[in-house]
């Protein structure tokens, strides 16, 4: 069945993305005929291929889960942040959110009227306008995916997009008749209770950033999410790919097929494995190789493959050999994870500690998102390692230390799962911190680094230094969009990164 769903999928995606301006309505051969249900896959694979592919990439370089090889080229940029709208960073991102994704949504709400597939339609519309807003903040939005009767539509402050999609999601639901899905939906096999579980958890994770963005009066709407308790099950996963030529995973691909085949752009970034050595996490393994040298797990500096030869006085002999690769299996065919229930279990710990001062339902959670995520993975020894000292929620001092190995366990279960969140989730909490410490000194004397804490690259681009908050506008829509705002820059933040 997982080949049949991808290869329908892609098939609609010839339909439905060729090349376009994503401002003007795609040009759908026999668009008359080609039904919702047909087309409401496409939208669920073109969300799971723009947050499992390119975002999942440098992603995993802004959660410095990896570095660029000490041999390797390709990631320059990504690793030493040399990034701006030049770079194209985003432009296939905000194609696959807009021309596929977000279009179709336009496409099925046209189609259907069915209110369990619009309610689910809107749930993916929030989810695509998150991933945007979480990316560059603006958008268009109150004026968007109107073709050619409005080609240039305005860019909406990213607070507007993030209220005004919730709004669409309780106005579907409260609109809901009781009927079955009618669609082809891969992602939660027409289950209604399992989408409405869905939009409770991107509801919660969306009132997170909007309190921590100074919107209080979301609190209590995250805690009644929370009290009422209806939520997915399992993991809200694109579970479309095999080990097969032409059906891999997007990113597990590049290292299998194609003219990267074979290649070792990326290894370990030191922040992730000295706090998985820190914690005796058995988690490691499922990520990283050992060191060919060592015999052992060994993290790169961020942005340092060019500075560590020097440091060491072996200069070219620098090589891959002196750190860990990153363990490509798993990658193959991995799902493209939107939610996993880690995530969920983590937020909901979080708000019975902040909010309800609850300790015993935020440890129970706790526990939880940790086991689901060592079940994810098939790791055994999830007791053992919540008995120890350094991960045991009862273990912390004060709530203050509970609330910020909540954040750090997070960070370690996005690992191989969604480094987007990873991401956003770390802009949002300051979890991991940034070290105060430069590279260099953290080589010269490892005592004054903290495990797991951030470290400002070693060469970096962004003026002043420190880490990326946003990426640039797409230079497609500068091309294409006369009212795109003025440049930003990687430390500009988005709107809900207030600290």
């Amino acid at each position: 069945m997982k080949k049949i769903y991808l290869v329908a999928a892609a098939g609609l995606m010839m339909l439905s993305s060729c090349e376009m301006d994503i401002n003007e309505n795609p040009n759908y051969p026999s668009n008359g005929d080609v039904t919702a249900d047909l087309v409401f896959p496409a939208i669920e694979n073109s969300i799971a291929t723009a947050v499992g592919d390119q975002m999942f990439n440098y992603a995993g370089f802004f959660a410095q889960y990896w570095d660029q090889m000490p041999t390797a080229n390709q990631y320059n940029d990504l690793a030493e942040l040399h990034i701006d709208e030049g770079s194209d960073l985003f432009n296939r991102c905000y194609s696959n959110l807009y021309a596929q994704a977000l279009q179709d949504v336009e496409d099925v709400l046209g189609k259907t009227t069915n209110t369990s597939d619009i309610f689910a339609a809107k749930v993916l519309r929030a989810q695509a306008f998150q991933y945007l807003v979480d990316n560059i903040d603006q958008c268009p939005y109150t004026e968007a995916l109107q073709g050619s009767a409005n080609a240039m539509p305005a860019w909406d402050e990213g607070k507007t997009v993030y209220t005004g999609v919730l709004a669409e999601l309780d106005e579907a639901e409260a609109a809901l008749k009781g009927e079955d899905m009618s669609v082809t939906d891969p992602l939660l096999n027409k289950s209604v209770n399992q989408w409405k579980g869905y939009a409770n958890a991107l509801r919660l994770r969306m009132y997170m950033r909007l309190i921590d963005g100074g919107l209080s009066e979301y609190q209590s709407k995250a805690q009644a999410l929370v009290a009422a308790g209806n939520f997915f099950t399992g993991d809200v996963a694109w579970d479309v790919y095999s080990d097969a030529v032409g059906q891999r995973n997007p990113w597990g691909a590049i290292f299998y097929e194609g003219t990267l085949a074979g290649t070792k752009n990326l290894c370990a970034a030191y922040p992730i494995v000295t706090y998985y050595q820190a914690t005796q996490d058995p988690r490691i393994a499922y990520v990283l190789e050992k060191s060919a040298k060592y015999n052992d797990y060994v993290g790169q500096l961020p942005g340092c493959k060019t500075e560590m030869g020097t440091w060491t006085d072996l200069g070219s002999k620098y090589n891959d050999d002196y750190v860990s690769n990153i363990n490509r299996a798993p990658a193959k065919a991995m799902p493209i994870y939107l939610f996993t229930q880690s995530e969920l279990q983590f937020l909901i710990a979080e708000v019975e500690a902040r909010f309800n001062n609850n300790d015993a339902a935020a440890k129970a959670a706790y526990d939880a998102a940790v086991k689901a995520d060592f079940a994810s993975r098939g790791i055994d020894g999830a007791d053992a390692f919540l008995a120890a000292s350094k991960t045991s929620w009862s273990a912390q001092a004060n709530q203050a230390d509970k609330l910020k190995l909540l954040y750090m366990q997070k960070w370690v279960a996005f690992f191989y799962r969604n480094h987007m969140e990873a991401w956003s989730e770390a802009r949002r909490t300051d979890v991991p911190q940034l070290s105060a410490q430069s590279a260099k000194s953290i080589y010269d004397n490892s005592t004054v680094y903290t495990a797991g804490d951030f470290v400002n690259p070693g060469v970096n681009f962004i003026e002043g230094g420190g880490l990326a908050k946003r990426v640039p506008y797409p230079s497609n829509a500068r091309r294409y969009n006369k009212n795109t705002p003025a440049v930003k820059l990687l430390s500009d933040r988005v709107f809900w990164d207030v600290k």
